[in-house]
């Protein structure tokens, strides 16, 4: 008797034991940590709750802005972005813009590999990755990053250090792109923060710095992911800063071209996770 009484209370555990894990792993999947990419600029690879095949569609508005800040005009994105296995995730965007009486286009590659974390849906990961891009300018551009990420139900942190070495002339021998965001959740699945990017930062120091200077976006983000759904909106907007101008002119691209005014960039994103 006392024998199926301690069986009954272990079994009665174990059950309870697996619905709580059950309700907690959906309670993840099902959350804003299942989205692919919560950031407009800040780049990383999957974390575990969404480790599947997503569409992503952004577009944007920008004026006196430059790339990889913003188009100078309309453009739009169709992205898919996907788990590869083993902690690898591939990220690849096909882009329009519409700006200065001409039509341009965009294509970016890349593949991105965790080294720290990355197994579990909350907590820190760090990693790299390896891309390459054809610009608006039609420039051939090879990329890495080293990319860092700290999320859980309430608080999301990204940052990228990204190289990047472009095969043109008139260009700088490799061009440093930092970037962070930050996301603080409002109420339910709705985000909040900011997002920034800086571009030739060394034009801070260096009075010869051969795209112009120092470019800067800081602008509010938010973020949000409906309860049970396949969708995630993202939207960015900010001033974009030409805090510095080199005394050596931009090369000849009429896309990259650095303003002397400084300007603005909106940019939003939809995603949608089909596997």
């Amino acid at each position: 008797m006392a024998r199926k009484t301690y069986l009954t209370l272990f079994l009665l555990l174990s059950i309870s034991f697996m619905l709580k894990a059950q309700t907690m792993d959906g309670g993840l999947t099902n959350s804003s940590l299942s989205q692919s990419q919560p950031f407009l600029y800040t780049m990383n690879g999957l974390n575990p709750a969404a480790q599947h095949w997503s569409l992503n569609y952004s577009g944007g508005y920008g004026q006196y802005t430059v790339t990889p800040l913003g188009f100078d005009g309309v453009d739009q994105n169709i992205g898919v972005k996907g788990y590869l296995g083993n902690r690898f995730t591939i990220l690849t965007n096909i882009g329009i813009g519409f700006g200065r009486g001409n039509t341009q286009t965009y294509q970016q590659a890349e593949v991105f590999k965790d080294f720290i974390g990355g197994k579990n849906p909350t907590g820190f990961r760090f990693g790299t990755s390896l891309g390459v891009i054809r610009e608006f300018s039609n420039d051939i551009v090879i990329l890495s990053r080293f990319n860092a990420a700290y999320e859980n139900l309430a608080w999301k942190f990204a940052a990228n250090a990204r190289l990047e070495k472009a095969f043109a002339t008139g260009r700088d021998g490799y061009d440093m792109i930092s970037s962070f965001g930050i996301l603080r959740r409002i109420n339910g699945q709705l985000f909040g923060g900011v997002e920034a990017v800086g571009q030739d930062l060394e034009g801070l120091w260096e009075t010869d710095e051969a795209e112009g200077g120092a470019k800067v976006l800081i602008g509010p983000s938010l973020n949000f992911v409906p309860i049970s759904s396949r969708l995630s909106f993202s939207l960015n907007a900010g001033p974009i800063l030409y805090v510095t101008h080199s005394t050596i002119s931009p090369y000849d691209s009429a896309v990259r071209e650095l303003p002397l005014n400084n300007g603005f960039t909106v940019k939003f994103n939809v995603g949608f996770n089909f596997l």
